[in-house]
């Protein structure tokens, strides 16, 4: 057998016996649409920390960290790694506010609704559709060039074999069936990636002569201190967390755990777990840069320059797999869920399995353009700062809507369209660099610092201009537990 036959053997195979798994789990119990959204109060802490991590650690992992990595260094490392351990931060921390206030709640935009109006809320779904989408595009995209360099697979072919795959076992089993998944998949991804770091250090020697190029091309990669990446990795903090906080997955997950206190400790749990994970991805790409390899293609081509065995190489795709898979899953699942709240509301009428029917034709419908997306092989770390940049300016109104009873809705509206709409007047082009004459024109940290900070003085702004006037609202948190309730 050719490389190419045996890479796309292991991944028809790998895919086919997760989506038997999958549906075999799915067909233990009758399927409502409650359950299928959200799987309410089921997990214990054991389960919840392995989807939580497994969903989190996409295909992604082995692209733009060990690209962070050659690029940014060990600095831009830690900054992704907080960036993306930082969510589970917040949400051991907010998850039993949002369970409270919304105790028969099922995520971020039915939140949105209730609290700020139709018109925040048609924003909020935007936002949060087009993050999961670039982020399902991104995840295919990583998979496809993945098997393309490592056997020249075609990037279309994968991309088909995978989706189809995921969506077999997650638009039948619904969250079930992700999380179940999740959990088998983070077997997989806990002990494959850190020995894939391991061989690839072996088969070069040693750390010390592994960095020894690094130290002499490149020293500021190794340095604390490097200036540069230092920039880059606050940018990753503020640009992953903001996007984080728009992900359904997220939202639903908080919902599916057992109580309060597994919220709070398996959320805490996947912020231990993900900081080393995230941290041997990034020294991926320092090991590429012996080789001198910088781009989102890092860690392949340094497979590809160790010549390693081709058991390594179906290794490394088992890992990749059961990266992209776990993330697919959740976040099919995740894009089915903004639905419903929609048809809900245009078809009171139909019945709970009806709407069960017509979410999935939607995410079906919705999902299958990032096939061909994934086809054209785009970078994938500019499509995950894209997504990044719209959910930074809405952030601040979002959350702090949460707290706070006198932010209104076209307080929140305004302050977020203010903060999106500046941020991309610095954010670069796809070659990274700027696309006006602006100062900071290009410079990723002000793209993403810059909607923060003006929807955060907005915000507060209106709320003092208001309550000079005596015009202020005060919002009653009662509501949202009155108004929002179960599917079934």
């Amino acid at each position: 057998m050719t490389l190419a036959t045996t890479a796309l053997a292991v991944t028809v195979m790998t895919a086919t016996v997760f989506t038997l798994l999958g549906l075999r789990q799915s067909s233990r119990q009758t399927i409502t649409l409650e359950d299928y959204m959200v799987s309410r109060n089921r997990m214990g802490t054991g389960m919840a920390i392995a989807t939580i991590v497994a969903s989190a650690l996409g295909a992604w992992t082995l692209f733009s960290p060990p690209q962070v990595g050659a690029t940014s260094g060990i600095a831009g490392i830690l900054g992704y790694c907080l960036g993306q351990a930082g969510p589970s931060g917040l949400f051991a921390t907010m998850g039993g506010r949002i369970r409270s206030l919304m105790p028969q709640g099922h995520g971020l935009n039915e939140y949105v609704l209730h609290r700020f109006g139709n018109a925040m809320y048609l924003l909020t779904l935007a936002i949060a559709l087009f993050y999961m989408f670039i982020y399902l595009t991104a995840e295919l995209t990583a998979i496809a060039k993945a098997v393309e360099l490592m056997a020249g697979v075609p990037l279309w072919l994968t991309s088909l074999v995978v989706m189809t795959a995921v969506f077999i076992y997650t638009l039948v089993g619904g969250l079930g069936a992700a999380i179940f998944t999740d959990a088998l998949q983070f077997v997989v991804i806990a002990p494959l990636l850190p020995l894939s770091f391991a061989i690839a250090l072996m088969a070069m020697g040693g750390w010390e002569k592994a960095i020894a190029p690094v130290m002499q091309a490149a020293p500021e990669l190794l340095s604390l201190t490097n200036g540069p990446g230092l920039r880059f990795g606050a940018t990753l903090v503020i640009a992953v967390i903001a996007a984080e906080m728009f992900n359904q997955v997220n939202w639903q997950r908080v919902y599916a755990c057992r109580s309060d206190r597994v919220v709070q400790q398996s959320f805490l749990g996947s912020f231990i777990l993900i900081w080393p994970m995230l941290i041997i991805a990034g020294l991926l790409g320092i090991l590429a840069m012996h080789f001198g390899f910088n781009d989102d293609r890092a860690f392949f081509s340094l497979i590809q320059a160790l010549a390693l065995p081709q058991w390594f190489s179906i290794l490394v795709l088992v890992l990749v797999l059961a990266l992209v898979m776990s993330t697919l899953g959740a976040l099919l699942n995740g894009i089915t869920s903004l639905f419903t709240t929609d048809l809900l509301r245009l078809l009171p009428r139909r019945s709970s399995q009806d709407i069960l029917k017509l979410t999935r034709i939607l995410t079906l419908v919705i999902s299958l353009p990032t096939v061909f997306l994934a086809a054209q092989g785009y970078n994938v770390l500019y499509l995950f700062l894209l997504a990044d940049l719209v959910c930074a300016g809405a952030l601040f109104p979002v959350l702090f809507g949460l707290y706070s009873r006198r932010l209104t809705g076209p307080m929140a509206l305004g302050s977020a369209l203010a903060g999106i709409a500046l941020g991309a007047l610095f954010f670069p082009g796809p070659d990274f660099s700027g696309w006006n004459s602006l100062p900071w024109a290009g410079d990723l940290l002000v793209s993403f610092t810059a909607p923060i900070v003006v929807s955060l003085v907005l915000s507060l702004g209106a709320i003092q201009v208001q309550a000079r006037r005596g015009r202020t609202q005060v919002f009653d948190f009662g509501r949202l537990a009155q108004t929002i309730t179960a599917y079934d």
